[in-house]
């Protein structure tokens, strides 16, 4: 390998150290070290790509995003724009799905994210909002939905959060529940919801 792609594969190491330790033990009990010994190379090499814990944190929840997003958004389109209700479904169970497979992306993205600092604080919400704006995309393929409405926007948002929170309760609660029983409710909350914002078509 050259320099670069070194430098790549020591933060792949770093970032799959960073999930074991923030996803079993949590980020507040993470050391630098830890992470270090974990991953198998030393403090230079740490710094070499993140400028503290926060910065790693912060990595590590960008990109668990970006591959959770993107497994929801894969569903989704194979669901296809005709069936509103199974592109919800669809798209909610790939969603549980990624985080209950691997209980640590779930707690790292979930709770150890939570309250660390103004700027993951910022960076959160935008995900949660992104989210939103997925599940309004959903609801919009629905003809009698007017997407350009306010209560689709602010339903959207809405249940963004309880997606989110059911998953914060699962995780806190002892992980009891089955990804089935979870995306069957959340696919509840979204049909009536759907219900709720239909129009009558002219």
């Amino acid at each position: 390998m050259d320099a670069e792609e070194r430098t790549r594969a020591r933060r792949a190491a770093i970032l799959a150290a960073a999930l074991e330790l923030f996803g079993s033990d949590g980020f507040a009990a993470t050391s630098v070290k830890q992470i270090c010994r974990t991953a198998g190379l030393t403090e230079r090499y740490f710094y070499e790509s993140f400028k503290d814990r926060q910065a790693c944190l912060i990595g590590l929840y960008t990109a668990l995003v970006a591959d959770l997003r993107a497994a929801t958004e894969a569903a989704v389109a194979a669901a296809g724009p005709d069936d509103v209700a199974a592109a919800a479904h669809d798209g909610l169970a790939a969603f549980i799905k990624h985080l209950t497979d691997d209980p640590r992306r779930a707690k790292v993205i979930l709770i150890e994210v939570v309250g660390v600092s103004a700027e993951l604080e910022e960076l959160r919400h935008g995900v949660l909002r992104a989210f939103a704006e997925l599940i309004g995309a959903v609801s919009a393929a629905d003809p009698a939905v007017d997407s350009a409405d306010e209560d689709t926007r602010l339903t959207a948002i809405a249940l963004s959060g309880a997606v989110n929170n059911l998953l914060v309760d699962w995780m806190m609660t002892g992980r009891r529940q089955s990804p089935a029983v979870l995306t069957r409710v959340c696919a509840t909350l979204f049909v009536s919801a759907l219900a709720g914002l239909r129009r009558p078509l002219e």
